[in-house]
C-alpha cells in the first residue's frame, strides 16, 4: 500500500501528493521530487500517516519521492531562486526593447538550472517567440512562458495591501473565492469598485470572510428607514452598526436618538419592538373596549302602543318576549303564540267633550272596534267569555 505525502512548492501554494515509498518523512521536512517543470525541492506539509483521503488523484498515479533533500539541495534551491530574479529582470528589459504589451510577474528555475519558467499577464494576444529565443540564449536555459490572471499575478508578486498586512493570497490562501458586488452591498460598503478592489484590480477576497455573519445578522434586523413600535413610542431606523451589533433609532415623539442592541430584535422583531405595519394592520382595526361600551344601549326601548304585558305566573322562570306572550281565546282556552303584525304608531287624539247619550253610544262602538282588533291579533277580544282589556288612553 502506497504511503501518500502532501508537498507544497511555495508558501500558500497548492498541495501536490506523492508516494513516500520507504523514506522516513516528517511534516516540515524537505524532499526532492519531479514536477512538470523539472526537479524541484518541496516542503512536506502532510506526513504519510496524516493523509486521510486524496481526492486529486488516484494512488496508482502518484509519482514517487526521489529522495529526502539534503543541505546541498536546499542551498542549490536558494541559488536558483536568486538566479530566477536576475532572469526576470532581463526579461523585463527585453520586453521594453521589443515594445511588447505584456508584463512578467515571476519566474523560477528547476533544481538543475536547465529550465526557466516565467509567468506573464497581457490583455491581448502577443507574439513572444523572439523574446523566448533571445532570453534562452542569454540565460543559457530552456525558457517557457505561461500566462496567468490578475489574481495569480498578485499572488506570485506578493506585497502589502491598504490594510497594512501582507496579501492574503500570498500568505495563507490556497484558493481564490468567488466575490460579487452583492457582498459589499450586504456589508454597507461603498459600491465604488476602486475603493473595494485590491492590488490585483479585483474585488477584495476578504469580502467573503464576514459575509455569512453579516447576512445572518441582517436577517434578524429591520431595514434602514423602517418604522417601528417601541415601548418609548414610534421610532425610525436610521442606521445599523454591524461591528457593535447596535441599531440606531430616531424617536419621533421625543425627538431623540437611541441605540438598541441587536439582541432585542431577536425572533423577527420579537416582543418589545414590532414593525409599525403590523401595528397598523392588526391592532389598528380593533376597537378599544371604551368605544365598544359607548355603542351599547343603556336601556330598553319603550313598548309600542296597543300592546300589553301580562304578568308571569307559572312560567316566571322562563324567558318571555313580546312575540311569545300567551293569550286567551273567548272560550277561556289558551292558544299558541303567533307573530303579531306591526301596527303603525298613531298620534294621540285629544279628548272631546261628549254628552251622556253620545258617550254611551260612543263607548259601545269603541268596544266593538276593540273586539274586532282583538280577533285580528289572535282572538284576544273583550267579548263574552274573554278577558276584557282596559280602555285605551286615546
Amino acid at each position: 500500500m502506497a504511503r501518500t505525502v502532501g508537498i507544497r512548492f511555495r508558501q500558500a501554494g497548492k498541495i501536490f501528493y506523492y508516494d513516500a515509498l520507504d523514506f522516513e518523512i516528517e511534516s516540515g521536512g524537505y524532499v526532492v521530487v519531479e514536477s512538470t517543470y523539472g526537479l524541484v525541492v518541496g516542503r512536506v506539509v502532510i506526513a504519510p500517516d496524516q493523509v486521510i483521503a486524496n481526492e486529486s488523484s488516484r494512488i496508482d498515479e502518484l509519482k514517487p519521492v526521489l529522495r529526502v533533500a539534503t543541505q546541498e539541495d536546499v542551498e542549490k534551491a536558494d541559488e536558483m531562486r536568486e538566479r530566477a530574479l536576475d532572469a526576470v529582470r532581463q526579461a523585463k528589459v527585453k520586453i521594453g526593447a521589443m515594445d511588447l504589451n505584456m508584463s512578467i510577474a515571476s519566474g523560477e528555475f528547476d533544481l538543475g538550472g536547465t529550465q526557466f519558467t516565467a509567468y506573464f499577464t497581457t490583455p491581448d494576444r502577443v507574439d513572444f517567440r523572439n523574446l523566448v529565443r533571445d532570453l534562452s540564449r542569454d540565460i543559457g536555459a530552456r525558457v517557457q512562458l505561461l500566462q496567468v490572471g490578475d489574481r495569480d499575478r498578485a499572488k506570485l508578486t506578493d506585497g502589502v495591501d491598504i490594510c497594512g498586512e501582507r496579501l492574503c493570497c500570498s500568505s495563507w490562501m490556497t484558493n481564490f473565492p468567488s466575490v460579487s458586488i452583492r457582498m459589499a452591498k450586504e456589508q454597507d460598503l461603498p459600491l465604488n469598485p476602486q475603493k473595494i478592489s485590491g492590488v490585483c484590480g479585483r474585488l477584495y477576497c476578504c469580502l467573503t470572510f464576514e459575509y455569512d455573519g453579516y447576512k445572518a445578522l441582517r436577517g434578524t434586523l429591520p431595514k434602514v428607514g423602517a418604522m417601528l413600535s417601541t415601548p418609548a413610542g414610534e421610532a425610525k431606523v436610521t442606521g445599523i452598526d454591524f461591528n457593535r451589533e447596535v441599531v440606531k433609532l430616531w424617536l419621533t415623539e421625543s425627538q431623540q436618538l437611541a441605540e438598541v442592541a441587536a439582541i432585542d430584535f431577536k425572533l423577527q422583531h420579537g416582543v418589545t419592538i414590532r414593525p409599525m405595519e403590523l401595528v397598523v394592520k392588526i391592532e389598528g382595526q380593533m376597537r378599544p373596549i371604551s368605544e365598544a361600551r359607548e355603542s351599547m344601549p343603556t336601556r330598553l326601548p319603550p313598548p309600542r302602543p296597543g300592546r300589553t304585558q301580562e304578568p308571569r305566573s307559572r312560567g316566571a322562570g322562563r324567558p318571555s318576549s313580546g312575540d311569545s306572550t300567551q293569550r286567551t281565546r273567548p272560550g277561556g282556552g289558551r292558544q299558541r303564540p303567533q307573530p303579531q303584525a306591526q301596527q303603525p304608531v298613531q298620534p294621540p287624539v285629544p279628548p272631546v267633550s261628549q254628552t251622556p247619550t253620545e258617550g254611551a253610544a260612543g263607548e259601545g262602538s269603541r268596544k266593538r272596534r276593540r273586539r274586532r282588533r282583538g280577533r285580528g291579533r289572535g282572538g284576544q277580544g273583550g267579548g263574552e267569555g274573554g278577558t276584557p282589556q282596559p280602555p285605551s288612553t286615546t
